[in-house]
């Protein structure tokens, strides 16, 4: 089946099985292996790509959802100097340990901001509940997210 989709600001025209799960889409046929499986049962959240804006377990999709759409996964996420704010926040607050989470999690927390722009530490960690880590114990992770939020109330919009 023909997809023709946006896939981290760039048009696409790809062709792929419609059953074919976006994960393996992503990362077996694309090579974009920044967006991670765990569970592959939509419990982690490891797999988190952002779908029109919105955050998606690309586990739980097969390709052809994809179809029109525009798809953002961690790749796509910083520019070719500069990581994005939100990568800079979990580097600069120790939020990255293994890393295995981190790719779902930061795409998670972007979400979670355009959702809610101001969330208090309750909000932030409700909203990155469908998100496991075994590493870090959130702690510093809810700090980079809430970080994050307070550097897009006096700058630029994320």
């Amino acid at each position: 089946m023909k997809i023709n989709f946006v896939l981290n600001g760039k048009g696409r025209v790809l062709n792929a099985p419609s059953d074919r799960r976006v994960i393996d889409f992503l990362r077996e046929d694309l090579g974009l292996t920044g967006t991670k499986e765990s569970c592959g049962a939509g419990e982690c959240g490891v797999c988190t790509i952002l779908v029109d804006g919105e955050s998606r377990l690309s586990c739980l999709m097969f390709a052809a959802q994809l179809e029109g759409r525009n798809v953002l996964t961690i790749e796509g996420l910083a520019s070719e100097e500069t990581l994005h704010p939100m990568q800079e926040a979990f580097v600069q607050f120790g939020a990255v340990q293994c890393g295995f989470c981190t790719p779902g999690m930061i795409l998670s927390a972007l979400d979670l901001l355009k959702r809610n722009p101001h969330p208090t530490r309750t909000e932030i960690r409700e909203g990155l509940s469908g998100n496991l880590c075994r590493c870090t114990g959130y702690q510093k992770i809810v700090d980079a997210v809430e970080a994050t939020a307070c550097k897009k109330e006096k700058g630029p919009p994320l």
